[in-house]
């Protein structure tokens, strides 16, 4: 109960109070904290949004242009037959498919350990015929898009804040120089009136 005694009221946009107690630097220091903060949230919320649609266009793209092909073993996989592992690890081979154009394309997928030659195997390949990993779907793409979005917005809100903390660091160093200043002239006669 003795605390809120001492508890001082909170004043809301006090540094733009008229009043004696004012001084120059409080205005300042309000415009630079509002300029900081508006300028944090209009800077993360345009990165973001910027980052994640442009990750989420890159994702339709690939959607759009990455074909699913079927590319057979062409020699037998490493490994046991039978499938999959008991750990459902897969292993490196080599297969072989033809190209939207008609050209013969090999590359290396990973496949069931032991997959005879000649097993079919489902790939990605790109317009150009080139394996690729499958796309993201729609919802795995927007999940990305938000992430890279939120991170991107984070990292560029962060600029501004920094700015504007160092800034107001660098006022207060100010201010504190200005009233050492003040109380080396004033102090002495300060302490004659009291004494």
């Amino acid at each position: 109960m003795a605390l809120k005694a001492f508890r001082v009221p909170r004043v809301w946009l006090w540094r733009w109070r008229r009043g004696p107690l004012r001084r120059r630097a409080d205005v300042v220091e309000g415009w630079v904290l509002l300029g900081a903060w508006l300028l944090t949230l209009l800077a993360g919320t345009v990165a973001g949004l910027v980052a994640a649609r442009s990750v989420e266009r890159g994702l339709a793209h690939e959607r759009a242009a990455w074909h699913p092909m079927v590319a057979y073993v062409v020699a037998r996989a490493p490994g046991r037959s039978g499938g999959r592992s008991s750990s459902g690890e897969r292993v490196w081979a080599e297969v072989r498919w033809t190209a939207g154009d008609g050209s013969p394309r090999t590359g290396q997928v990973r496949v069931a350990p032991g997959a005879a030659t000649g097993a079919p195997v489902a790939v990605w390949t790109d317009e150009r015929g080139r394996l690729v990993a499958r796309p993201a779907t729609a919802a795995e793409a927007a999940v990305r898009a938000a992430f890279v979005g939120t991170l991107a917005g984070a990292g560029a809100a962060a600029v501004p804040f920094a700015g504007s903390r160092l800034l107001l660091a660098r006022l207060e160093r100010r201010r504190l120089a200005l009233w050492d200043a003040e109380w080396a002239r004033f102090g002495p006669q300060w302490g004659r009136m009291t004494g």
